[in-house]
């Protein structure tokens, strides 16, 4: 069956531009939306290294403060929404059919619609910027009465771009659904499905999940701001507190869906480069469904400083001490996979090794995290903003890039520059724990985040920090270039890429259109 879609989408692919506007090519598809999330990582990279600059030194330096305010709301909603979803969702759209025996996704339609939708939706998010009074300043999470009483009236462009996202987010996840239910090879049962596919349908499930609950919110910030509404105002008979629960109902297993499909990559590369199977492989199935299910009852951990009751507070300390468990078993299976294994040091491994190393350091700040009269002092310091990132970027982010230079042969038909990518490796591991690490202890020291000033003794500190911050966002260009230079072509990708690692029996992709990104014979 495959073979005859294979042969038809050679003979009928349209050319030029038309062919990726227009296509349903699960392959095509996958690429669009690995390109746009590199895209988004860098304009996203770029609003960082803004905030990095003005706090090199304490004082108000380069930006206004309404600016700097734009700059850390605009980063976050670009990375969680434009760099970290869409590029799984991309690797979703490239591996999860072929993993499965299927010959595209189930609904390849909806597929092009669901990425298309992305990019008007953040240049929605970046014309904001531009306008008179500015884009969005009041954090990624818009509490309420920021986003309501004290924002301007651009606020209205943000939540159009938000139901934008989510719209796209929640016909992704449906996609992936029915083609993993559906269109799974003949003997291929649930228990023998790639960990990759079933942590991406696990995740699906959640997005399906808390879009709405996202939608809902930003809808009420709406009507509120625009319509007279008041749900969040107190005046009125609302409550802001409210706000934080609905948007922390949708944000905790948010947090979730970022870093579930990163555990199925993880699970994919350490096997490989460890020429062995998995350890515990129904354990780890187990473990990721006990993770998102759980990721709905801990989102009041968010607000322990609300005031919130006494059994509350004890009730979600100990739920999110929870999850530490089945994330525990899934860090000890990777070690075990690991342990007295045949390792070779390749790419993708160096990235999987310290995504488990780091992604750990992030889980047990977030343990602290967890610890309510501990959280009193932690709250809204730069902490959070060292456990949030430590989980986002040393696990998300390099659990993508392990993805990406463990999958790129495959998908271009070419070797990347493995020096090059060696050192892209080493600088990023060195520089993200310079930005990172010291953040724990400004932190700890009572330094607020989101605020372009500082007190003095938190100077030398900042310094290293934003030191570490342009050292890392400038190793990024090191993985454009490897990238750009591995699309373009280079030496030949065996058919065993990784050669000797077990499962990984590739056939080298032929030059047919919907096979590569390289230009097609009859396109050039």
């Amino acid at each position: 069956m495959s073979a005859i879609v294979e042969e038809h989408s050679h003979h009928t692919a349209p050319k030029g531009l038309k062919r990726w506007l227009f296509t349903t090519n699960h392959k095509d598809i996958g690429t669009l939306y690995l390109l746009f999330s590199l895209t988004m990582f860098l304009i996203g990279g770029a609003m960082a290294m803004v905030i990095r600059a003005e706090l090199f030194q304490p004082g108000l330096q380069l930006v206004e403060p309404h600016f700097f305010n734009q700059m850390t709301t605009v980063h976050g909603l670009i990375m969680v929404f434009g760099a970290v979803m869409p590029a799984f969702t991309g690797l979703a759209n490239w591996m999860i059919p072929m993993m499965i025996g299927a010959p595209d996704m189930a609904l390849p339609r909806m597929n092009n619609w669901s990425f298309w939708i992305l990019p008007f939706a953040f240049a929605i998010l970046l014309m904001s910027l531009f306008l008179e009074g500015g884009g969005p300043a009041f954090g990624w999470t818009f509490y309420a009465p920021l986003s309501t009483t004290y924002s301007n009236d651009n606020t209205a462009f943000f939540v159009f771009a938000i139901h934008i996202m989510g719209i796209s987010s929640i016909m992704g996840a449906i996609n992936v659904i029915v083609t993993i239910v559906n269109l799974r090879a003949p003997g291929m049962t649930w228990m023998k499905l790639p960990l990759f596919v079933w942590t991406w349908l696990i995740t699906a499930f959640l997005l399906i999940a808390v879009m709405p609950v996202l939608a809902g919110a930003v809808t009420m910030v709406l009507t509120d701001k625009f319509f007279g509404t008041s749900f969040f105002d107190a005046a009125g008979g609302g409550d802001p507190v409210m706000f934080q629960h609905i948007f922390w109902f949708f944000g905790h297993p948010e947090v979730y869906i970022m870093i579930l499909p990163a555990f199925g990559i993880i699970s994919t590369i350490v096997p490989t480069f460890s020429r062995k199977k998995l350890f515990g492989y129904a354990s780890m199935v187990y473990a990721t469904a006990s993770i998102a299910l759980l990721s709905f009852v801990v989102w009041a951990h968010h607000m322990f400083t609300t005031g919130m009751p006494l059994a509350g507070e004890l009730f979600f300390m100990y739920a999110t001490m929870l999850i530490s468990v089945p994330t525990g078993v899934k860090v000890f299976n990777w070690v075990a996979t690991m342990w007295r294994g045949a390792i070779s040091f390749e790419v993708p491994m160096l990235f999987a090794i310290a995504f488990i190393v780091l992604f750990t350091i992030g889980g047990f700040s977030g343990l602290m995290l967890a610890i309510t009269p501990a959280d009193f002092q932690y709250h809204d310091t730069y902490f959070v903003v060292a456990h949030f990132h430590y989980v986002l970027v040393t696990g998300a982010i390099f659990s993508i890039m392990a993805a990406a230079y463990y999958w790129l042969p495959k998908w271009t038909g070419y070797m990347f520059d493995i020096k090059l990518a060696k050192f892209h490796f080493w600088l990023s591991l060195v520089s993200v724990n310079v930005l990172f690490f010291p953040m724990h202890f400004v932190g700890l020291a009572g330094m607020p985040r989101r605020i372009p000033d500082y007190a003095l003794q938190f100077a030398d500190f900042n310094a290293i920090i934003s030191i570490g911050g342009f050292a890392f966002g400038l190793s990024q260009l090191l993985f454009v270039a490897v990238v750009y230079k591995c699309i373009k072509g280079g030496e030949q990708a065996s058919g065993k890429v990784w050669d000797g690692a077990e499962g990984l029996e590739w056939q080298v992709p032929s030059p047919a259109p919907y096979h590569t990104f390289s230009t097609p014979p009859e396109i050039k």
